[in-house]
């Protein structure tokens, strides 16, 4: 794996691509310090992987980020930065992960460790997120998409349910749901998205629609609009 460090701070790129190659020694690494010089490296190198400081003497992380993501089979990004509060942008923008200063060997294990179980998209398939990035009691909890059952809403709140609990967020179910890959997640009802993966049962119920039962035992409706949706996409008739 080919990784790319972007960071106008000399120690800072020094001291993460000491922790990368003790980790990963198989790896290859290169720097750049300015958003001139890290286009010009992706461009001839193709990495595969891009550690992405935000805050660059010439431009902002997320405008470079954006500038990879238009390339022809971007790398994948994690942002390492100083800062905390711009975690919900950066899962907005499809980072992999998101990672402070002074780093901790740890945290670049995990973080390098989601890249080799998460490979990159082919070109042709939607832009769709790994993770997503949730605020709630002014707090930022990343979710992993293959972990949610469902999502619903509720009095303008949406909820995000997994196994283990429930997120809630005033980010709308709409927003969400251009996120998530259409092929694995159904709109079932106005109000409910169901993880295919997740669906145990389904039963006829009143006036043409149907009942979902998920793998916690919670029942969600199918809508009559979103019937021949639903069998279409399990090949029912």
């Amino acid at each position: 794996m080919h990784i790319l460090i972007v960071d106008d701070e000399p120690l800072a790129r020094d001291e993460l691509g000491y922790l990368i190659t003790k980790n990963y020694p198989a790896s290859s690494i290169d720097e750049a310090e300015s958003v001139t010089e890290a286009l010009e490296k992706m461009l001839n190198q193709r990495p595969d992987l891009v550690f992405l400081d935000i805050h660059l003497t010439d431009e902002s992380g997320f405008e470079l980020a954006n500038k990879f993501k238009r390339m022809k089979n971007p790398p994948q990004i994690i942002f390492a930065t100083a800062y905390d509060e711009y975690a919900l942008q950066a899962f907005e923008a499809n980072a992999i992960d998101y990672i402070l200063k002074p780093f901790e060997e740890q945290r670049i294990r995990q973080a390098i460790e989601k890249v080799t179980t998460n490979p990159k998209q082919n070109e042709n398939e939607p832009n769709v997120t790994t993770n997503l990035a949730v605020q709630m009691e002014e707090r930022i909890f990343i979710v992993a998409v293959a972990d949610i059952l469902y999502l619903s809403v509720d009095n303008g709140e949406t909820h995000i349910v997994t196994q283990k609990r429930q997120y809630d967020t005033n980010e709308t179910l709409s927003r969400i749901e251009t996120k998530l890959d259409s092929q694995k997640f159904l709109r079932t009802h106005r109000s409910f998205i169901v993880n295919i993966q997740a669906i145990r049962e389904i039963q006829p119920w009143f006036n043409h629609t149907y009942q979902i039962t998920v793998t916690n035992g919670v029942k969600i409706p199918v809508s009559r609009s979103y019937v021949k949706r639903l069998k279409e996409h399990l090949g029912l008739k």
